[in-house]
């Protein structure tokens, strides 16, 4: 058999405060006329100390990125032609923020150096050439987003990533004090996406010694932020950070599975941002992850959440048919977590039935 052969990030900088090391990150990089280009998280469009500290140099561009609803091939096609237009090319494309300003940022890259739009490489190794040098700082933990080789996209047809090897960025800067202002239902719900995914691959068909590894790390510091500790600390952050990082390593071996399929399709339909969709749809899932299910619906208790319902009440039949083409359209999701034979186990019908309790 082959096994495969994955690309990991670069290069990753590790430490309270390194983030202000990015200007001698960035130098190395810089093209002559060519600007770096920094896609900020719209959390911090207000905090000017915040962008302050952004090294911004000469013909540099700061873009705020508005990362409201996940972002959608539109929008990368939209940034990316409004650069090349502008600049022709640019150095270098940072992603400042959540999961979803470091998926755009990953996604505008790619964009910058492959024709046609960005629908068009939606789906496994379809991305031809190398995306420009990409920097992704996370602001939230939990997506695992900063190590994973996908940027998952919202088209006009399906959500799903652009999963390739040149996907994952040049260099992740990790700084725990980035994420200490995250408010609290965000911060839960982002971690919650890191736990979910943590359950799925070790409960998976493809779990291995590698993906185990990373993934009994990952879920055992979830487990000491969420389930072991009264109050937030700073401990909590560089935890929950390197929880993110070990938990995305994780899945670069294997796959999420049932919870991330389903809430695929909300999030398609219904625009519901990814952790929340994970934690509304992970609430409903004993007869697939009866332990961690149950271990979720202690953390939901003890960080004082709700988690939404009755988010499907009111769709009509079509509606539920566009999420259940979506959900089933994630195969490597499904078979990872039934096995090869998952279409027998998960049809229309079944799948139906599940929407309906959320």
């Amino acid at each position: 058999m082959a096994f495969r052969n994955f690309k990991m990030v670069d290069y990753v900088v590790y430490g309270r405060g390194c983030f202000d090391q990015l200007s001698d990150i960035l130098a190395p990089h810089r093209k002559d006329g060519a600007p770096m280009v920094f896609l900020l998280d719209n959390f911090f469009e207000n905090d000017n100390t915040f962008k302050a500290r952004i090294p911004l140099q000469g013909n540099d561009l700061l873009i705020i990125a508005d990362v409201t609803h996940e972002p959608k091939t539109t929008q990368v096609d939209k940034i990316s032609q409004q650069l090349k237009d502008k600049f022709g090319t640019v150095s270098g494309v940072i992603g400042i923020g959540g999961g979803s300003a470091m998926d755009l940022a990953k996604a505008v890259a790619i964009m910058m150096n492959n024709p046609g739009n960005a629908h068009d490489y939606q789906g496994w190794d379809l991305v031809k050439n190398p995306a420009v040098y990409k920097v992704g700082i996370p602001t939230l933990s939990g997506t695992g987003a900063e190590v994973s080789r996908t940027c998952v996209l919202t088209g006009p047809t399906k959500k799903l990533g652009m999963n390739s090897d040149f996907t994952p960025f040049n260099q992740i800067v990790l700084d725990p004090e980035l994420i200490k202002g995250a408010p609290k239902n965000q911060r839960f719900y982002t971690g919650m996406d890191c736990y979910i995914h943590c359950i799925e691959s070790l409960q998976g068909t493809y779990i291995n010694a590698f993906s185990r590894s990373y993934g009994e790390k990952a879920l055992e510091l979830c487990q000491e932020v969420f389930l072991n500790k009264k109050d937030w600390d700073e401990e909590s952050d560089e935890q929950l950070m390197m929880a993110s990082f070990a938990g995305g390593m994780s899945i670069a071996y294997s796959q999420v599975g049932v919870a991330h399929a389903v809430s695929y399709g909300l999030s398609y339909l219904l625009g519901t941002k990814h952790g929340i969709g994970n934690c509304i749809v992970f609430n409903h899932l004993e007869e697939f992850y009866p332990e961690g299910v149950k271990e979720f619906h202690q953390m939901v208790k003890q960080a004082n959440i709700d988690i939404p319902q009755g988010v499907c009440k009111d769709l009509t039949d079509e509606q539920f048919d566009t999420m259940i083409n979506v959900s089933l359209g994630m195969a490597p999701l499904w078979e990872n977590a039934l096995g090869k034979d998952w279409q027998k186990q998960m049809n229309r019908e079944r799948l139906r039935k599940l929407y309906e309790k959320l």
